[in-house]
């Protein structure tokens, strides 16, 4: 097996893209359309993160957490603390007894994406 990539459900391509382009600094691999005016199927990566986004009802459930493994962790967190993104600030890291440093971002859209680093071996 090789990684999981997951599907996010999405319900605005305009906020999707400032919040995951704009303020998550990824970029866009590729969108689709089944037709003009339809919902959008998109891909978008930063370095080996790769997410789906999906405004296709069915695809994805609202409120999903996923986690992001992030080497340079308190470096990533500065830099989204650091930009004037009005919908959110995330929360200072905090490190979990189960062995991992981490702190969250919360999408437009309920999704959760907790990004970590490993402190324990």
């Amino acid at each position: 097996m090789k990684s999981a990539i997951p599907i996010l459900r999405i319900f605005d391509e305009t906020k999707a893209r400032e919040h995951y382009a704009g303020y998550l600094g990824f970029q866009v691999d590729w969108e689709y359309r089944f037709e003009p005016d339809t919902p959008i199927f998109m891909q978008v990566s930063r370095d080996a993160c790769v997410l789906n986004l999906s405004e296709h009802v069915g695809d994805g459930t609202p409120g999903t957490f996923i986690r992001v493994e992030t080497p340079d962790l308190f470096a990533f967190h500065e830099s989204l603390r650091a930009k004037p993104y009005k919908y959110f600030r995330p929360p200072e890291p905090i490190e979990q007894p189960w062995g991992l440093t981490e702190f969250y971002v919360t999408d437009p859209f309920g999704n959760r994406l907790i990004f970590y680093r490993r402190t324990a071996g």
